[in-house]
């Protein structure tokens, strides 16, 4: 997840709360974030002032050519010698909504070419309809994008957005759109499996092999999502720390791939040069297998990257501490509701970092 995305999800999922967040930390304006106040208010036409138009295009084209950022509406800044503009306090949109769909309609006319990725979410808004906004703008794959209103190319420098030097520009005609390779965990699933069907796993000893065990499945896909061909997808994954001696982590299922051998608990795929993914294309990794038995020893630790030729890999990490997971497994182990316990595992313990 991008820095500009990380910031636009914490705005959703704290709503307001961010805000006041930003204002106690004296949050600076600076490479993925700007705070702007909203001047329309509908008294001179039904749609964006002329600087809140002028403020829109400026940072569609700022963060687009540059690696993404996010525009807070309805924040006053103040200017701090030392650090520089810093979110001040709070001020609310008026008719927050109508605000939105002021700015939605403004966008496809913003910049040239215009920049389809952008979203928009109501922060929050109180009884009589006011609030903040907050827009999204992702780096974009067509670059320059130049701005309908004074026809600048801009980028993101620090808290600024400024017109693109001559050499800047001609390095941007030149750039390539990149692919955007994002992964899915599909085909989930939670079972309860005796001994005697993983003998091949466990080996049995006279009498220290376990009588059951839990085994979670998943199958790691990737999706083109982008408008150009992906080339040379790769996945690590790595078991850092399998729970135990008796429990495993198995890499099963990559037989489309390349496979370049690494130490015991780790997988390098890379696909075969022949192999291209067309944009919204779909390619099946592996198939991951974990298999805990109830004694658990140690915490489980399971790191994963997923990209392509010239992309920003995504990464992805499984982690629970050996008191956490020995709890789990034993709840697991007694349970005949598995479906619960499967959402639960992978809401507890799956994040993307």
């Amino acid at each position: 997840m991008s820095r500009a995305e990380d910031i636009f999800e914490k705005l959703i999922y704290f709503g307001e709360d961010a805000l006041d967040e930003f204002i106690r930390d004296r949050q600076t304006e600076e490479m993925f974030i700007d705070f702007k106040q909203a001047n329309s208010t509908g008294k001179h036409g039904w749609s964006l002032s002329s600087d809140d138009r002028r403020n829109l295009a400026k940072c569609i084209s700022g963060f687009g050519n540059s690696e993404g950022g996010v525009v807070v509406w309805g924040v006053e800044c103040s200017r701090d010698i030392n650090v520089g503009d810093v979110a001040k306090a709070k001020v609310k949109v008026n008719n927050v909504h109508r605000f939105m769909s002021w700015v939605e309609n403004a966008i496809s006319g913003c910049t040239i070419p215009s920049h389809n990725k952008v979203r928009n979410h109501i922060i929050c808004a109180d009884e009589n309809g006011d609030g903040y906004l907050a827009t999204y703008i992702p780096k974009s794959e067509i670059a320059p994008l130049m701005t309908t209103i004074g026809n600048h190319i801009y980028i993101r420098s620090g808290s600024n957005n400024v017109p693109a030097p001559y050499a800047v520009i001609a390095g941007m005609f030149g750039r390539r759109p990149q692919a955007n390779i994002a992964f899915t965990l599909e085909n989930k699933a939670l079972e309860i499996i005796e001994d005697s069907d993983v003998d091949i796993l466990y080996p049995k000893a006279a009498d220290t092999a376990p009588q059951k065990y839990l085994k979670i499945s998943f199958d790691v896909f990737c999706e083109n999502d982008s408008n150009v061909i992906a080339h040379e997808l790769f996945l690590t994954a790595t078991a850092e720390s399998t729970g135990g001696d008796s429990c495993r982590v198995r890499f099963i299922e990559n037989n489309m791939m390349a496979n370049y051998m690494g130490m015991d608990g780790h997988l390098n795929l890379i696909t075969k040069p022949e192999l291209r993914l067309p944009p919204r294309g779909k390619l099946k990794f592996t198939k991951i297998e974990l298999w805990f038995p109830e004694s658990i020893e140690e915490d489980l630790l399971l790191n994963g990257v997923v990209g392509a030729d010239g992309t920003m890999p995504k990464s992805f990490r499984i982690y629970a501490n050996k008191n956490s997971l020995r709890s789990f497994v034993a709840k697991a182990l007694r349970s005949d509701d598995t479906t619960l316990l499967l959402n639960e595992f992978f809401a507890e313990y799956m994040k993307e970092v």
